[in-house]
């Protein structure tokens, strides 16, 4: 349970350092309060699509909770969970994508950084600290898949694989999808002055962005760094 429990503190304790040396001290910066909001928000999802999703999940709940929680942090082994490529691959990189965006979106100043910049990676290095700390907790902390359904009771359901690839790929996700917004969305924006095309390039075009986005009660399409769909690009330079 000690290791356990500093993997989870450890990526927390980092974030707030980092929030908290990027704005002089000054933690009032950072909105803590949505951030932990929307971040609690997206986990409340993800647990209820399991349980709505897997027979396994809704079946392990039963039994000695806190003995079979803990006996599910010890199956912890190797780097492989027995779960498919498309969801160690491709839905958890996504995950850790949506939990970082959920960082930025919440950092005043990292949130409109330009991409490429130096205070842009700063802020994207500080979101994939806490994307390994949200994915830590997804996994094993105490409303997770190893408290909730017993993932890691059986031998070869729990690795490393998804406390590595959540936040690294997740944080390539974010910036290639920060390219995508800076060089080719805006770009198509300015041929064609139309509210349903520009809402449908920035929903699909950045769908991490956009579920964070969903998590705040904002749309889909809401951009911190420029004006809305309605917005002429005549004399903008971009």
């Amino acid at each position: 349970m000690s290791i356990a429990r500093s993997l989870v503190l450890l990526p927390v304790l980092s974030a707030a350092a980092f929030a908290q040396s990027e704005n002089g001290g000054m933690e009032d910066d950072f909105h803590w309060k949505p951030f932990l909001l929307q971040s609690s928000f997206f986990m409340g999802i993800q647990h209820s699509f399991r349980f709505a999703t897997e027979a396994g999940t809704r079946a392990n709940l039963k039994g000695p909770f806190f003995r079979d929680f803990g006996r599910s942090l010890k199956g912890i082994r190797g780097w492989g969970d027995n779960d498919p490529f498309i969801v160690n691959y491709v839905g958890h990189p996504m995950m850790g994508a949506v939990s970082g965006f959920i960082y930025v979106q919440n950092d005043p100043r990292g949130r409109v950084a330009p991409f490429g910049t130096e205070q842009y990676w700063r802020s994207r290095l500080r979101a994939m600290v806490w994307s390994a700390a949200y994915s830590t907790w997804f996994e094993i902390g105490p409303v997770s898949e190893a408290s909730l359904g017993n993932v890691g009771l059986k031998d070869g359901t729990n690795g490393a694989v998804d406390f590595v690839v959540t936040p690294l790929a997740g944080t390539g996700l974010m910036a290639l999808e920060d390219a995508v917004d800076r060089h080719l969305i805006t770009w198509l924006e300015t041929k064609w002055n139309n509210r349903w095309y520009r809402m449908l390039l920035r929903s699909f075009l950045n769908p991490d962005r956009s579920m964070a986005n969903m998590m705040r009660l904002k749309v889909p399409w809401h951009r911190d760094n420029r004006m809305g769909l309605g917005y002429s690009y005549g004399n903008r330079d971009q």
